[in-house]
């Protein structure tokens, strides 16, 4: 028994580092755990003071624990049993799927990179990029709604710039969830996003333990109050146009509500627009292939960082024009399923993307790319100068939502055609403006961005 017993030097040195590991594992991490999350708690209240609308504790609960609130889920559980006859498989695989799918979905919110340097990094893109503009009644209506109740902002989606955008701007009010398709999965992406509470959906997923999975997720996190931003599209806009509603995400969030027990579910259209859309050119050449598929190249992002940074250190760095964002009137759910729907998903897309499309905004490239569309590529500049004050006009009459300089119309006139003869797309000869056909393709794609207002020229003062 006490006889000496030799071993080899690394099977001393593993079984020394077996030994460190266990010990570390059951008396110093749950220690360095505890100062961590005790830490992250503080820095979480003196957020909350701040907010308007405070950080809720699910989405500050340990990720492992939001994990098994889904998994042992009724309808997962049931859901699983339903794969596992379907698929003829035992009942413990199909769990160990529905635990991979959870894992995938649920996202690891930080306060701290959230707030700490995610919303700020949020801001010196949007600003630096952009001359950012909040137009029309502005967000103050938000803060009319209950306190209490679940926020849902409905966006259309026209850039990747949107998430960055509507974190920057929402940062004073609340902490943002997304859902981000699958061309964010890749590093560094994925780990941050999921930090940032950002969540992962595969869009054309028809595996339906998958699908219960995400419904059950989306439910409990409308149900414990997290804010949401839901593009409704399904992705972005690749005619410049919006897209019909796409009910997934809308119809968990409905098939999860319960007016008489469940806090209510507001939600807040966002209508966006901009001058110049980062990704134009790759989205327009997509244009009616719904198989093309938008990856992240780490290769690509360099490469227009260091363009950005040679451009703002060599002075020839302007600004893309105006971000624009306008909210639309907010729509209760529970007011809205006080009527009877023949169809309540669908209607309440329809009633969704209609307050959205009313509240994007006109900006000055869109109305230039209009008017010279329907021109047929050629116009005068003092023909143009007229039809766009009026139009303004008459848009202003109308309760559209215009983002235009402070100095006037004229200005943002002179500003976006600079911007577009800068591109080489328009070139003008004397007091002719013609377009070049150079990115010919784009000239619709931002005229469609105002499209559902049907604009029309402008003769003799009077608009048709």
């Amino acid at each position: 028994m006490f006889q000496t017993v030799e071993l080899p030097v690394w099977a001393l040195i593993l079984m020394g580092l077996l030994a460190a590991v266990t010990a570390a594992s059951h008396l110093l991490f749950p220690s360095v755990r505890w100062f961590f999350r005790r830490r992250a708690e503080r820095v979480v209240a003196r957020l909350n003071e701040n907010l308007k609308r405070p950080i809720q504790p699910f989405k500050l609960a340990r990720r492992h624990d939001m994990i098994q609130n889904v998994l042992y889920d009724p309808d997962v559980i049931r859901a699983v049993n339903e794969f596992a006859d379907k698929e003829g498989i035992p009942d413990n695989v199909a769990f160990e799927a529905a635990e991979r799918y959870a894992r995938e979905i649920v996202p690891s919110f930080s306060a701290t990179i959230y707030f700490g340097w995610g919303t700020k990094l949020a801001k010196w893109l949007s600003r630096g990029l952009y001359r950012v503009r909040v137009v029309g009644q502005s967000h103050d209506q938000i803060e009319n709604i209950d306190h209490d109740a679940t926020v849902v902002y409905i966006i259309n989606h026209r850039s990747n710039m949107d998430y960055v955008l509507v974190t920057y701007l929402a940062a004073k009010d609340t902490s943002l969830s997304y859902a981000v398709g699958e061309w964010a999965r890749g590093w560094p992406l994925r780990p941050l996003i999921k930090m940032m509470g950002g969540y992962f959906i595969r869009r054309k997923s028809l595996n339906p333990l998958y699908r219960r999975v995400l419904a059950r997720y989306v439910q409990l996190s409308t149900k414990e109050g997290v804010a949401q931003a839901v593009f409704p599209e399904g992705g972005l806009s690749r005619t410049g146009e919006l897209g019909d509603p796409k009910l997934g995400l809308i119809s968990y969030i409905l098939d999860g509500f319960d007016p008489e027990a469940s806090r209510d579910v507001v939600f807040v259209p966002i209508g966006l627009n901009y001058d110049r859309v980062l990704e134009d050119r790759v989205l327009v050449a997509a244009a009616g292939d719904n198989r093309s598929q938008f990856k992240f190249r780490m290769l690509t992002a360099f490469r227009y960082v260091g363009r950005h940074f040679w451009q703002r250190l060599t002075g020839n760095f302007h600004r893309l024009g105006f971000a624009a964002v306008a909210y639309g009137p907010p729509l209760s759910l529970r007011k809205f399923l006080e009527e009877p729907h023949a169809d309540t998903s669908k209607e309440l897309g329809e009633a969704l993307m209609s307050r959205v499309a009313s509240s994007v905004p006109v900006l000055p490239v869109p109305l230039i790319a209009w008017h010279l569309q329907e021109a047929g590529g050629e116009m005068s500049r003092a023909k143009l100068t007229e039809l766009f004050e009026l139009e303004v006009v008459a848009m202003i009459e109308k309760g559209i939502n215009l983002c235009l300089p402070q100095s006037g119309a004229a200005k943002g006139l002179d500003a976006a055609l600079r911007m577009l003869e800068a591109r080489g797309m328009v070139e003008q000869d004397g007091d002719v403006l013609r377009l070049t056909g150079k990115y010919a393709e784009l000239i619709p794609y931002y005229a469609g961005s105002i499209s559902h207002f049907r604009p029309k020229p402008v003769e003799d003062g009077v608009t048709t």
